[in-house]
């Protein structure tokens, strides 16, 4: 074969395959995550209880298809990853944890199953590093956080990277600000010091993501100051300024739509839309203060225009949103109401409105 002909044939290859890329690209423009709460197994230290399923027990809609499982499991792990990718959902934010005694990462089962899951080719994964405990107390309990997911999780091709860059959601940027002053820090230091110890190595600096209502003077200078990349949360109960949490998912879907309106007015840095299929804490007491509040679960078909209502956001502010990104609260807060996770009662309700909203295989 001539080598004309071979550079031809090289052409038309990289021709191909270029047009595979673009055509991807075009068939999936949003990236849809959805948190994983990693509470579901016995006898493990940090879970809700030592039978965490047995609160759940006495409101039967809530039981997964798979059972009361022991979460952790690869069997387990493997079926919900692939449920996941088959209904359109590109990555998983596992809660992540990290506290006393000795720095222990701890309700971490889910997320090393998934490390050894065949299916995590599918769906990428990121941390949402619950900083709602006693941690870090100070610069030595900082920097080896950093350090563990800098040389466990960062260098994965698995883990979500935006610009070539891994993105790691804060639960609650004002709880590190407030963490940072207990030992003569500022959140902003400690941003800048992650960021020079992940690229000790040549590794990548850090996507952080502030987890925060609307609250417009830090959208609109304070977050962008402190370090942080884009903004995001793990739930609202409220619209901005609302006096009271919802009690009904009609007014909960109303308050995040506030919400990403206030992002629209204020916000200097990206939003990663939240979302959220309802909240309803009474297996796990309920909700103190505001018992009505617990009166926030969806029907399908409203979840349904809640995701149609962030996919239009997405659509409306280009240049405020992360590469189209929004995620979902949760795959399995069975305890407070807020799942998608293939229930036996409810089947694949949930999955089905967000693959109806915004495609899958």
């Amino acid at each position: 074969m001539s080598s004309r002909i071979c550079r031809g044939m090289k052409k038309v290859l990289m021709a191909g395959a270029l047009a595979g890329l673009v055509a991807a690209a075009m068939a999936a423009p949003y990236q849809v995550g959805v948190y994983y709460f990693p509470g579901w197994r016995d006898n493990t230290p940090g879970s809700p209880s030592m039978h965490p399923w047995e609160p759940i027990k006495p409101y039967p809609a809530r039981k997964p298809l798979l059972g009361w499982y022991h979460e952790g499991d690869d069997a387990v792990m493997s079926k919900q990853l692939g449920w996941m990718s088959s209904y359109g959902i590109n990555y998983v934010v596992f809660d992540w944890y990290m506290g006393p005694p000795n720095d222990t990462v701890y309700l971490d089962h889910a997320l090393q199953a998934y490390l050894r899951a065949p299916e995590r080719a599918e769906v990428k994964f990121s941390l949402l590093w619950a900083n709602h405990g006693n941690f870090p107390t100070s610069l030595t309990d900082w920097d080896g956080m950093i350090r563990y997911w800098r040389d466990h999780y960062f260098p994965r091709a698995e883990f979500l990277k935006m610009d070539g860059h891994p993105v790691v959601f804060v639960f609650s940027a004002d709880m590190l600000e407030s963490q940072a002053k207990t030992f003569g820090q500022t959140a902003k230091s400690l941003l800048a010091r992650a960021q020079t110890l992940a690229m000790e190595k040549g590794g990548a600096s850090i996507n952080f993501v502030a987890g925060s209502g609307a609250s417009a003077p830090f959208l609109s200078g304070g977050a962008k100051a402190a370090g942080y990349s884009a903004f995001s949360t793990y739930n609202y109960q409220q619209g901005p300024g609302d006096t009271h949490a919802s009690h009904s998912y009609a007014e909960l879907d109303q308050g995040y739509r506030a919400q990403w309106q206030g992002f629209a007015n204020y916000s200097n840095l990206p939003l990663i839309v939240p979302t959220t299929s309802g909240w309803d804490k009474r297996p796990w007491g309920g909700t103190k203060g505001d018992a009505q509040h617990d009166l926030s679960e969806s029907a399908p078909a409203q979840f349904k225009q809640h995701l149609q209502a962030a996919k239009d956001w997405l659509d409306a502010h280009p240049g405020l949103s992360a590469n189209k990104s929004l995620v979902i609260c949760c795959w399995n807060e069975f305890g407070e109401g807020s799942f998608i996770e293939p229930t036996e009662q409810g089947g694949f309700q949930y999955l089905e409105q967000v693959k109806a909203v915004f495609g899958g295989r």
